[in-house]
């Protein structure tokens, strides 16, 4: 079992930049691919950045190429996701989650573990 916890969310106006922490524990880290995925008010839960296990391959969606970035630090057993330029459509509860299949996955059902998430809101 892996427990994912994030945090860093909050209130911030557009144009700014929060950064989100996802801490693992249970498990090493390093066995896992890695994915955030955010849910917006009445909207289905979508894509947002994955990284393979060692970090050296990520993936994002479309629209927040560019403004976010996915890392992970596997000696701290946490993954990150640095979000610059954010705008209101940002705005959503935003989780980690956990694949022990080593690609950086867009499908939610790759994922095993997840966090409960953190709320962002991105005010215009």
């Amino acid at each position: 079992q892996v427990q994912l916890v994030e945090s860093g969310g909050g209130l911030v106006q557009a144009g700014g930049s929060l950064r989100l922490s996802c801490v693992a524990s249970g498990r090493t880290l390093s066995n896992y691919a890695m994915g955030w995925f955010g849910r917006a008010p009445g909207k289905e839960r979508e894509f947002v950045a994955a990284i393979i296990m060692s970090g050296i391959r990520t993936s994002y969606k479309d629209s927040v190429k560019g403004r976010f970035t996915i890392s992970r630090d596997n000696a701290k057993n946490t993954v990150y996701l640095q979000m610059n330029s954010l705008k209101p459509e940002d705005t959503a509860v935003y989780s980690c989650a956990a694949s022990p299949r080593d690609y950086s996955s867009s499908h939610y059902f790759q994922y095993d573990y997840w966090g409960q998430g953190t709320q962002v809101t991105v005010s215009s």
